[in-house]
């Protein structure tokens, strides 16, 4: 069976990160959320992708090219505007068989048994399969009703007040053939889109009978908000096994799972609580603490002193001696200035609140730190406050506390009232 992967989308409420990649090329340990999920497929039995891109398109060509290093064969269909899923389920029409073709969106963290089980449903009932899951915040989904295994209806995104239950539509999908006339007479929706789910809502008027499948919710996860990126990177890490292709000095401490990567370098004094990732040619320390799920992309340095935890360090970022970085997300090429410190914990430990898309959004996490763009550099003392976003190519100077979002090439820096005073001599 061949798969679909839709990942034409620009995935704008992960910005900073998305305005200098697609989403779907952000990296957990040591790999794009695309890589990931191409290989639970690969796991799940497919050995054929037809990939719809877009959005940094190149970024996703020149990194799977024909896929042959994972044992696929990858072929690409460009999405010419984004018009919605049914759209770009649309466009691969002449490419797939008829026996059936599975669809997933390319943004989901998920265990290769989500594959194997819609795979399965299918084949069994012979019906167009929609996999459902449950989860604690239906409102931001498509949420679905069943009626003796089959679905009966789809509510996008519903009102908390009009809520159906907690089962929502897990972006993972087995389609036959006469998807694609339904496709036809798809209406647009209230965002201008081509959606996959009005589809579905049409044959189900015309009580065309739909499969579900149900999964675990610890087998799948969406990635849609920056920090479901520290939960996707820690479900990873978990999973872990130990790894040292690289250099790790006299005087290093580890305990847990390491995965150190080939020229990569752990001076003396450090302390590495696992699970850690950290990338080729890094260089960590001497005398850091790095804790539990922390990722550091290629080429990351960490100087003397420092504490990492819980965080994504991507490509080519240096962090200054005597700093502090909490459940952050730093960007690639970034260069912190010794002493910068993130906070991550508020003063009232309540959830710390984001700014996603001009509306101010809670986490739901009490220790979130800063979710910083790439190209980003401080100057010696910076300092950020919980949830607070830096776009790329932003300086921030010395001393400089941040407690609101920073947008692209800005330069921040703090007035101050020098005063000097004559020293007497004591008499």
């Amino acid at each position: 069976m061949k798969a679909v992967v839709l990942a034409a989308g620009e995935g704008t409420r992960l910005r900073p990160l998305t305005l200098t990649r697609s989403k779907h090329m952000i990296p957990l340990a040591g790999k794009p959320i695309l890589e990931h999920l191409l290989l639970a497929l690969k796991e799940g039995g497919i050995n054929e992708v037809l990939m719809v891109v877009n959005y940094y398109e190149d970024l996703i060509r020149n990194y799977f090219v024909d896929g042959s290093r994972w044992g696929l064969r990858i072929n690409y269909f460009h999405q010419e505007r984004l018009l919605g899923t049914a759209n770009a389920i649309d466009l691969v029409e002449d490419h797939v068989d008829n026996e059936g073709f599975l669809v997933i969106y390319g943004d989901l963290l998920i265990d290769s048994s989500v594959i194997k089980s819609v795979i399965k449903k299918y084949n069994e009932k012979g019906l167009i399969t929609l996999s459902i899951v449950p989860v604690k915040n239906p409102q931001q989904y498509g949420v679905v009703t069943l009626e003796n295994d089959l679905v009966k209806e789809i509510f996008e995104k519903p009102k908390p007040e009009s809520m159906h239950g907690n089962l929502v539509n897990a972006g993972v999908y087995v389609f036959s053939r006469e998807i694609f006339e339904e496709i036809k007479k798809t209406s647009k929706s209230l965002r201008a889109e081509y959606e996959i789910t009005d589809t579905l809502q049409l044959l189900l008027k015309r009580n065309v009978q739909i499969a579900s499948n149900a999964i675990s919710p610890e087998s799948w996860m969406d990635i849609g908000q920056p920090w479901d990126l520290l939960e996707a990177n820690q479900r990873i890490l978990e999973h872990a096994k130990h790894v040292n292709r690289g250099e790790v000095e006299d005087g290093v401490h580890t305990i847990g799972v390491l995965v150190l990567e080939e020229d990569a370098r752990i001076r003396s004094g450090a302390y590495i609580e696992g699970p850690v990732y950290i990338g080729r040619g890094s260089d960590i320390g001497p005398n850091c603490y790095v804790r539990p799920f922390t990722s550091m992309d290629r080429n990351v340095r960490i100087g003397n002193s420092c504490e990492i935890k819980n965080s994504l360090i991507l490509n080519g970022t240096h962090i200054g001696h005597l700093s502090y970085v909490g459940d952050s997300i730093i960007g690639e090429n970034c260069n912190l200035g010794a002493g910068t410190l993130t906070a991550n914990l508020r003063l009232d430990k309540k959830t710390v609140k984001v700014k996603v898309k001009d509306k101010l959004i809670d986490s739901g996490r009490r220790k979130l730190g800063v979710i910083m763009g790439d190209n980003v550099e401080t100057g010696i003392g910076a300092k950020f406050m919980p949830g607070v976003k830096i776009e790329p190519n932003v300086w921030i100077g010395p001393g400089v506390i941040l407690n609101r979002d920073v947008p692209s090439r800005t330069f921040v820096l703090q007035k101050q009232d020098l005063e000097y005073r004559e020293v007497k001599k004591y008499q």
